[in-house]
């Protein structure tokens, strides 16, 4: 994409109401611009990094065994009598009436729907065990909506479900969505360390939630070290094998948010030179409830013997759009964003230093078209500005990689190229500059 032609309506200036990093950068490097409050219009390059962000958990997800769904943003109200929770749930959610008087809402989570698709589709044990997710937007209308997209009132978020035949069956799900959760946030650079935590209105009594690290995180949270430099990406994972022997291995380990800590634990288990106290921010919570909604809402399936069973439940959600603000806060510096090349916008910024220089020109064109053709996503930054806005924007909006071309290096038949994690420079033959991001 050529940046003179790209919508990216970056701002110099910090906006007043922006009170954290990602919240600042998001907005500084034209990703998102507010509607109201907590709502936000993704724009094309906050927009792709959602995407990529998208394209990692639905792999995970599906490679996890779990069959992907829609569910819609509107529910009946009925439904959410039915498991006892409409007048319980508070004013987080959005009520409405259509046209004929009913009762609406926009969804806050789906528990209710998924209950009802299973409800009306499973109708034996043999159909047991199924695992259903679905991304989609959702709505809570916050009290105090903050942070940007970190704690916005719509948001888009992957949650899923899993339907077991008792609880072993559902103790074998809730590990593969462990074991799923850790590679997915891997994947995008982050190290996400499970904590046990509380269930809150979902319910259930067992529950972890998935932490980065963060000066600006909203919780306290305390671990051994060691979690933070386990890896699980360099490991071959069966999913049809059992995950308890390594789901035991990242939990045996202390690790705690502030409100299931307990100090003297942590002291007794924890050596002096392991204990690490910060701040983190929720990107993944999972949850085992039981039979908290089939039950209230009759999904019952047949036996062995034609008994009637409840199934046992577990839910699962990522903050999709959250992990876009979760991933600035803990990848930036002081000129902007660092972006993981899983979720950057583009891979490559290629800047031409002079574009009214017909050979630098010619050198940048041949070299978009070659990166291009070779499936590298590159935006082309081809504008008549001075160098020095050309490095200030790209440093702003974090692409991993940047190719700058200017008459100099071009008499001498060179690239720069500059990571921008780090910021080493090298210069190469222009010759090497495709193979180097396609090798």
């Amino acid at each position: 994409m050529r940046l003179s032609q790209y919508f990216l309506p970056t701002l110099r200036e910090n906006p007043a109401e922006a009170q954290i990093v990602s919240h600042r950068l998001m907005l500084r490097a034209g990703m998102i611009r507010q509607q109201a409050a907590g709502i936000y219009a993704w724009l094309p390059l906050g927009y792709r990094v959602l995407r990529n962000i998208e394209h990692i958990v639905r792999e995970e997800q599906d490679a996890s065994g779990a069959q992907e769904v829609l569910m819609p943003t509107i529910q009946s109200a009925e439904l959410w009598r039915e498991s006892g929770r409409y007048d319980a749930y508070g004013p987080e959610m959005l009520r409405i009436r259509d046209r004929h008087g009913r009762e609406m809402l926009y969804g806050p989570t789906n528990e209710e729907v998924i209950t009802t698709i299973f409800r009306d589709g499973v109708k034996s044990y043999r159909d047991l065990p199924k695992n259903l997710y679905h991304i989609q937007w959702k709505f809570r209308d916050e009290v105090r909506p903050r942070f940007g997209v970190m704690r916005g009132r719509e948001f888009l978020m992957k949650d899923n479900y899993s339907f077991d035949i008792d609880k072993a069956g559902a103790t074998r799900s809730y590990n593969k969505m462990f074991v799923a959760y850790l590679r997915t946030f891997a994947r995008m650079g982050l190290k996400a360390i499970p904590m046990q935590a509380e269930t809150g209105p979902i319910g259930g009594d067992l529950s972890h939630e998935f932490i980065i690290l963060a000066d600006t995180g909203e919780s306290a949270v305390f671990c051994d070290r060691g979690l933070v430099d386990k890896d699980i990406l360099g490991r071959a994972i069966d999913y049809e094998a059992d995950l308890q022997p390594l789901v035991n291995e990242w939990t045996a380990l202390y690790a705690a948010t502030d409100e299931k800590h307990d100090q003297a634990k942590f002291e007794a288990e924890v050596p002096p030179d392991r204990r690490l106290s910060a701040r983190g921010i929720e990107v993944g919570h999972i949850f085992y409830f039981g039979t908290n909604y089939s039950a209230p809402m009759n999904a019952v399936v047949s036996g062995p013997k034609g008994e009637p069973i409840i199934p046992e439940m577990g839910s699962y959600g990522i903050g999709v759009s959250r992990l876009v603000g979760a991933i600035i806060e803990a990848s930036h510096d002081d000129a902007g964003i660092i972006w993981p090349e899983s979720v950057a916008p583009f891979r490559v910024g290629l800047l031409n230093l002079k574009p009214d220089d017909a050979a630098v020109s010619r050198a940048c064109t041949e070299l978009y078209a070659g990166l291009k053709g070779k499936g590298v996503e590159v935006l082309y930054d081809d504008r008549d500005l001075r160098p020095g806005a050309k490095f200030a924007d790209m440093d702003l909006i974090g692409l991993p990689w940047q190719v700058i071309i200017g008459p100099k290096g071009l008499a001498a038949g060179k690239a720069e190229v500059k990571a921008r994690a780090g910021g080493q420079r090298e210069e190469i033959p222009l010759e090497s500059v495709v193979p180097k991001f396609t090798s």
